[in-house]
């Protein structure tokens, strides 16, 4: 699979540049807009990560200056509902680092400075991202909120039922479900819902 590309920065538009390589192919790929930002004039040599997007009607290549970008573009693709357009937009608009703060801060109300996410959309994109960002990235999934800053519904409906003597594996994927169904819910709410969704589980 193409990951890297080095050549000559040979064409450059909108949010695309053309690569060409030492062999004389060109290859086309979209960026975001820090790595826009960080190409040299045309006629330069450029290196470039890539993450190749396979669809039903086209192949589209995407590039970043570090890995790092190129990881959470990937990332950002397992999210559901979420495309390379809208991955790249995000990236266009956050640096990794960013998102990773977004995620320690519990606010997911920033990514509605993405063209085209709205406020229930942001909230399903953090609540999925916070789970990836654990896996993929090792962060801790008991970060806890700033000080002073808002409470987590989703971090304190979780310390509800663990109370109750749930744990949060089980906990977890069904406290996402309900966040993602209904983004103003408060604790309690979350709590009720995901104690009836145990119950239905017990019960079958």
């Amino acid at each position: 699979m193409l990951a890297y590309i080095e050549g000559r920065l040979a064409e450059l538009w909108d949010n695309s540049c053309i690569v060409v390589t030492r062999s004389g192919l060109g290859y086309e790929l979209a960026l975001p807009g820090p790595a826009l930002h960080a190409l040299p004039d045309r006629g330069k040599d450029v290196a470039l990560y890539v993450s190749l997007v396979v669809r039903e009607d086209a192949l589209e290549l995407f590039g970043f200056t570090a890995f790092e970008e190129k990881r959470m573009f990937e990332t950002l693709l397992t999210i559901s509902k979420v495309g390379a357009r809208t991955a790249l937009a995000i990236l266009s608009t956050f640096r990794p680092e960013d998102l990773r703060r977004m995620v320690r801060e519990e606010d997911p109300a920033v990514l509605t400075r993405v063209s085209g996410v709205g406020k229930k959309n942001a909230q399903h994109i953090f609540l999925e991202l916070r789970y990836k960002l654990k896996a993929d990235f090792g962060q801790d999934s008991a970060l806890p909120a700033p000080a002073g800053g808002p409470p987590s519904v989703f971090r304190d409906t979780l310390s509800g039922l663990a109370g109750l003597g749930y744990t949060e594996e089980e906990c977890a994927p069904l406290v996402r479900q309900i966040l993602h169904a209904e983004p103003d819910i408060d604790v309690a709410g979350a709590i009720r819902l995901t104690l009836r969704q145990l119950g239905k589980r017990v019960a079958q």
